[in-house]
């Protein structure tokens, strides 16, 4: 199975049409993440941010939980280093999402690897691999995902900034249940098999007990490690490998 993998990474469609599509797929995603680049921005600029700073962070950080914790530390008279040392705990998931993808873009150049390494989060992580595990994704395809949820963000931190106090708290409207149920949504489907599955079982206990035990967010990164750990092991075993065979 993992052998095939990197095979479907270039499969058609590719190009502008995979491109279009991946942007179009993504746009139900909107409603989600719209409200809170605004209240992003109504927070940065109450905790002292520029409004050019407000906009710089989301265009070249573009990670809604690190912004919300930088402008809190921000607010808060913390040190420059130790506000990204804490974004980059809170951000440091995303090595195991750029590791899942990166056997689909062997064939991408340098740049174009970057440029999806960049703007790539949780839900368009999923929507993409999704495509990449029914033989239709490709890069053009993956950075049309992430370039709409990019823009997006950028959007609603600029309306944010407009608009100010007259925009509500989400969380009034349950819109903070939003970003955690849409990516359960997207991640089910791609629990095809029992190690998969269990993976994600795992994944989901050891991250629901680091983060009643464990200070800070570290027990994201641990909890990602181990289960995909697990994962790895068990899928390099004779039956392990049958049944995934089955499944198929």
């Amino acid at each position: 199975m993992a052998s095939e993998s990197p095979s479907v990474a270039i499969s058609t469609p590719t190009g502008s049409t995979a491109f279009r599509a991946g942007f179009v797929d993504t746009i139900p995603l909107w409603l989600g993440v719209a409200p809170f680049g605004a209240i992003y921005a109504v927070s940065a600029l109450t905790a002292g941010l520029s409004p050019a700073q407000t906009l710089a962070m989301s265009l070249f950080v573009f990670a809604g939980a690190s912004q919300f914790t930088a402008a809190g530390l921000f607010a808060a008279g913390v040190a420059p280093f130790t506000i990204i040392i804490t974004t980059l705990v809170i951000n440091a998931r995303h090595i195991l999402l750029a590791a899942a993808l990166a056997p689909f873009m062997r064939q991408a150049s340098p740049a174009a690897r970057a440029g999806i390494a960049f703007q790539l989060t949780d839900e368009t992580f999923a929507v993409g691999m999704r495509r990449f595990l029914t033989s239709q994704g490709s890069p053009a395809y993956q950075f049309g995902t992430n370039l709409s949820l990019y823009c997006i963000w950028q959007a609603s931190t600029i309306a944010g900034m407009l608009l100010g106090s007259l925009i509500p708290d989400p969380a009034t409207y349950g819109l903070d249940l939003v970003f955690p149920l849409t990516f359960i949504g997207l991640l089910m489907p791609l629990l095809r098999d029992r190690v998969s599955g269990l993976v994600a079982a795992l994944s989901a206990a050891l991250t629901l007990a680091g983060a009643l035990l464990l200070p800070g967010r570290w027990y994201i990164l641990i909890a990602g490690l181990v289960a995909s750990g697990i994962g790895a092991f068990l899928a390099r075993q004779p039956h392990t490998t049958i049944a995934q065979k089955e499944k198929v």
